[in-house]
């Protein structure tokens, strides 16, 4: 069985984690978003925010865990696999904030590609900031304009997930890609 690889992609307050957890509970094989966990670590360390004060590094080793999970996911017998964004997300944000970094970072992303990509745009209603998520929803906005760019850069058509309940947007997720097998 192939196994086709579906990234969920979008700036933050735009319901993917919503999305992710509502299609795992529904029996589908989920890849959580993993910078959560990355950011937590750090501030164990006594880094408040590893994203701002160290950028590469924070995208190296979310490079890494992303790519981890993408190989992973081909151990799995499951048709579909979903992830809470994708590799190119760590080149689109790395150009967002104007840092620099290795040319590896594209290989790798031209390397590993994703089936299907679903992207939400930044969603006023449910924008909210905490620990993690530090972004107003102005630079939502933003980040979504470089997560399309990057994607775009990479060869990817993107489907646009429209505003709707959970159940709503997971029903356009499964009968888009019952209808593009």
């Amino acid at each position: 069985m192939n196994t086709q690889k579906i990234a969920l992609i979008g700036g933050p307050s735009t319901g993917k984690t919503t999305l992710i957890n509502a299609l795992k509970s529904k029996g589908f094989l989920c890849m959580e978003e993993i910078s959560r966990q990355i950011t937590l670590e750090a501030q164990e360390n006594g880094i408040e925010q590893l994203f701002l004060e160290d950028p590469l590094l924070f995208s190296e080793q979310l490079l890494s865990g992303r790519q981890k999970q993408f190989i992973e996911a081909d151990v799995y017998k499951h048709a579909f696999v979903f992830f809470d964004r994708g590799l190119p997300d760590v080149v689109a944000y790395l150009d967002y904030l104007g840092s620099s970094y290795p040319s590896t970072f594209k290989a790798i992303c031209r390397t590993y590609k994703y089936n299907f990509i679903f992207i939400l745009k930044p969603w006023k209603e449910i924008h909210k900031q905490d620990n993690e998520r530090y972004e107003t929803f102005e630079q939502a906005q933003e980040i979504h304009k470089f997560l399309v760019k990057s994607y775009k850069e990479f060869g990817y058509t993107m489907v646009e997930i429209p505003f709707g309940t959970v159940e709503e947007r997971i029903n356009f997720i499964t009968n888009y890609l019952a209808d593009n097998k």
